[in-house]
C-alpha cells in the first residue's frame, strides 16, 4: 500500500557544488599574493629598470 518515495537529491548536489566552489575560491585567494613575498618580483623589476636606463644612456651618446 505505501509506496516508497525516492528522495530527490538535486538540491543536495547543488549545495555541495556551491560549498566546494566557495572553499576553492577562498583557498586560491589566500595564495594569490604568495609569490610577492619572495622578493623575486622586486629583484626582476630592479634589473629591468637598470637595463632600460642602460639603453637610454647608450642612445644619448654622440657617435663620433
Amino acid at each position: 500500500m505505501a509506496e516508497e518515495q525516492e528522495r530527490d537529491n538535486f538540491w543536495l548536489y547543488i549545495g555541495g557544488i556551491i560549498v566546494a566552489t566557495i572553499i576553492l575560491v577562498v583557498m586560491l585567494k589566500g595564495r594569490e599574493t604568495e609569490h610577492l613575498k619572495s622578493g623575486a618580483v622586486a629583484e626582476l623589476q630592479q634589473e629591468t629598470f637598470q637595463a632600460i636606463e642602460a639603453r637610454k644612456a647608450t642612445k644619448n651618446k654622440a657617435v663620433e
